[in-house]
């Protein structure tokens, strides 16, 4: 990591799938964050320097061609040893990028879902997703569902994927309900905040890890 990180950038693909709760994280952790849209043809220098990925409705090896540029970029700055936490498609991205797969499931996986990791505990958390990711070279897996075995990865200690998504807190539920209206598979009216509560000290554990 940066000898003196007070900045950290992160991509985002649509309007109504920002930060969330990674926005939370950086502000106790007295960091800027640095967000680029890459869906408006921003993306943030080549470079060692760490990244978070976000996720978004596309197919990770199609897609529009902004989303051809990132994949350009995430493997030019991979060759220079970034650091990347990457969640839903952008862990697709990061699952080709070194040399692994996405292929579509036989379910979609939305709402609710519980994910047990390798140390046995296990969790509720968030998901929305038809494609599934196998593994690159060197990955290994961290956490399963019953739908879908590859929920998290990591390829050594500083390339970190996630399928699901423990950035989404109440207000990104919010926005995504808005925006997709019928089309989102996400809870609606009902008081998910100790559930939120929980993903959010899990997030807050996984990035330190990942961070420092």
């Amino acid at each position: 990591m940066p000898n003196n990180p007070t900045s950290l950038s992160l991509i985002q693909h649509h309007p109504a799938e920002g930060p969330g709760a990674i926005a939370q994280w950086a502000e106790a952790r007295g960091l800027t964050l640095k967000v680029f849209r890459a869906d408006l043809g921003e993306l943030p220098p080549i470079s060692a320097s760490p990244v978070i990925i976000l996720g978004g409705p596309y197919e990770s090896n199609a897609g529009p061609d902004w989303l051809g540029e990132e994949r350009n970029w995430l493997a030019a700055s991979l060759a220079q040893n970034a650091p990347v936490f990457a969640i839903c498609l952008g862990a697709q991205l990061l699952a080709r990028a070194l040399g692994g797969d996405v292929r579509r499931m036989a379910d979609t996986e939305t709402g609710w879902t519980e994910v047990t990791f390798a140390d046995g505990r296990s969790l509720k958390v968030l998901e929305w997703h038809e494609d599934a990711i196998d593994l690159p070279p060197d990955a290994k897996l961290l956490a399963s569902s019953v739908k879908c075995e590859q929920q998290m990865y990591a390829v050594g200690p500083t390339r970190v994927g996630l399928q699901f998504h423990p950035e989404w807190n109440a207000e990104s539920v919010a926005a995504l309900n808005a925006h997709f209206a019928e089309e989102s598979p996400l809870p609606r009216d009902q008081d998910d905040s100790v559930a939120y509560g929980q993903v959010f000290d899990w997030l807050q554990g996984a990035l330190d890890e990942w961070w420092g």
